[in-house]
């Protein structure tokens, strides 16, 4: 049963007249007196002259006066009542006797409808209007077509009543059993008195560990107490540490600023050593560049002056006869002045390389892989480098 369905039955029942007022509390808990005189109000209301048992003292008598009012509604207004439902006199009653009450409850409606239609039309007798008529008009389209399906339904169930007709006599003529249904009766009444044994075994267990729970709860509860009692003894008590953590802290926080700039130096000191360390690579090679060059050059001049003073002693002794052959040792000559020009080469070469080495012994020098210092420029280099830092 839900709250809504409680709430339409209470006002249904208010606006049928029913003398006593209903509590939305009345069916919390079964109500047998109350369901009783709720019933026999409603059988009265829908059939004044209806005769029914209205003695509910005991259980048989209720049982009878149960199954007089659902006979009654079946035969009469076509309603199916759940005499178990109504039987409980709870909630499941409500939902039954709810059937009972929306179909008087719309009878009434439909009443009054048609008293206030009928006196509309004697009021405004003469005034017709087309337009005003629009819904009527779609309800009764709409009750044309429920009206041609119920009819088609009709029909068919009419079609069946040869063969139905004959299985409910059938039934009907078929004498009941007193045997079987006494033991049907008895087994029901077994099973709801074990449910009823359970029930109160459940109820009784609860009721003893009802003490044991609450004092559970009330452990936690003091528990609970302390613990945040605690709790804010701990927050509002400042820890003895608390002033050098934060004394810490700060230094902490001074020494990380420090070394972040420090660092930030030491990648810009590190960016300017290697482009300086370039800038002296490119130099240097630049200068053995060029004095490879003047090598080559000196050494093409030096070989030049050599040809043209052979060139002009051959022209000088041309005409003249030397002992011993003048031709033989021309060519004797040629060959020692390429050797000699050869030796005086490979001497330079090793006086160069003699020169590298004796500069490079002078002191060691902090270098770039593959950086090599010109011969001289020792001094000159670390003279730059201490301006430069």
């Amino acid at each position: 049963m839900s709250f809504r369905e409680l709430r339409n039955f209470t006002e249904m029942m208010r606006a049928l007249g029913f003398p006593r007022l209903i509590s939305m509390q009345s069916f919390r808990t079964p109500n047998f007196p109350l369901v009783a005189e709720i019933l026999i109000w409603l059988v009265k209301r829908y059939e004044p002259t209806m005769d029914i048992p209205t003695d509910i003292s005991t259980e048989t008598d209720r049982v009878l006066f149960i199954k007089a009012v659902a006979e009654f509604m079946a035969n009469k207004a076509h309603i199916e009542l759940n005499t178990k439902n109504v039987y409980k006199a709870d909630g499941y009653a409500v939902k039954e006797m709810l059937k009972v009450t929306s179909l008087l409850f719309s009878a009434m409606k439909t009443t009054e409808a048609a008293l206030g239609d009928r006196n509309e039309e004697d009021n405004v007798k003469f005034k017709f209007n087309i337009t005003s008529q629009t819904s009527d008009l779609k309800a009764a389209r709409q009750l044309a077509s429920v009206i041609t399906s119920k009819g088609a339904s009709l029909c068919d169930l009419l079609a069946k009543e040869v063969d139905l007709k004959e299985s409910r006599s059938v039934a009907i003529a078929k004498p009941f059993e007193m045997n079987e249904i006494e033991k049907a009766l008895k087994a029901a009444i077994k099973e709801d008195l074990e449910s009823l044994e359970t029930t109160k075994d459940m109820l009784s267990k609860l009721a003893s560990d009802e003490p044991s729970l609450d004092s559970k709860i009330e452990k936690k509860k003091q528990e609970l107490e302390r613990n945040q009692k605690r709790l804010r003894t701990v927050q509002s008590v400042r820890p003895a540490i608390m002033d050098e953590y934060e004394k810490i802290e700060e230094e902490l926080k001074e020494q990380y600023e420090l070394y972040v700039k420090k660092f930030r130096i030491l990648c810009c000191l590190e960016s300017q050593l290697e482009s300086y360390h370039r800038l002296e690579q490119e130099r240097f090679e630049e200068a053995e560049n060029k004095m490879r060059m003047m090598q080559q050059k000196l050494r093409q001049e030096e070989k030049d002056l050599m040809w043209s003073s052979c060139e002009t002693t051959r022209h000088t002794y041309s005409g003249h006869t030397v002992p011993g052959g003048f031709g033989l040792m021309n060519s004797s000559e040629d060959g020692e002045i390429d050797g000699h020009e050869d030796d005086d080469d490979e001497e330079e070469d090793d006086e160069v390389s003699k020169d590298l080495e004796d500069d490079s012994l002078d002191g060691p020098i902090s270098r770039v892989p593959g950086f090599y210092v010109k011969p001289g420029m020792r001094s000159s280099m670390l003279d730059d480098s201490d301006n430069d830092f």
